[in-house]
């Protein structure tokens, strides 16, 4: 969605933590995002003693966080943590210009969401 904010409301979200992650936010389940607003609704930070250990606390801390009902940048930074050369410390403030791969995460979430609709759809009409 070429980064462009996403408003609306928010069905569900729970917060990852765990020693060396923190999560600054103000958004919960049931919160809406009105049009005007920071892009930025959440920001998770980590910490730890490697460079390893960073890398690897950020990923769980992004498969740990759950924000649906609005379109996020969680699988773009699950992309980047994944990608060898950051992986390596091997980057600069280029480094997502130089890595225009990074972006074909989109194809992903659209696959995600067609899925969680399919399964709505089944589900309501079988009945759940």
């Amino acid at each position: 969605n070429n980064f462009l904010p996403s408003f609306g409301r928010i069905s569900r979200y729970y917060a990852p933590g765990g020693p060396g992650i923190r999560t600054d936010t103000a958004i919960y389940t049931g919160y809406t995002i009105p049009p005007y607003f920071d892009s930025m609704i959440a920001k998770v930070i980590v910490w730890a003693l490697t460079w390893d250990d960073v890398v690897n606390r950020g990923e769980r801390a992004l498969r740990d966080m759950e924000v649906h009902g609005i379109r996020t940048t969680k699988l773009y930074y699950e992309e980047i943590l994944k990608h060898p050369k950051f992986r390596e410390a091997d980057f600069n403030t280029s480094f997502v210009e130089e890595h225009p791969e990074l972006t074909e995460y989109t194809q992903k979430q659209c696959k995600s969401d067609i899925a969680a609709a399919l399964a709505v759809a089944v589900a309501a009409h079988a009945g759940l």
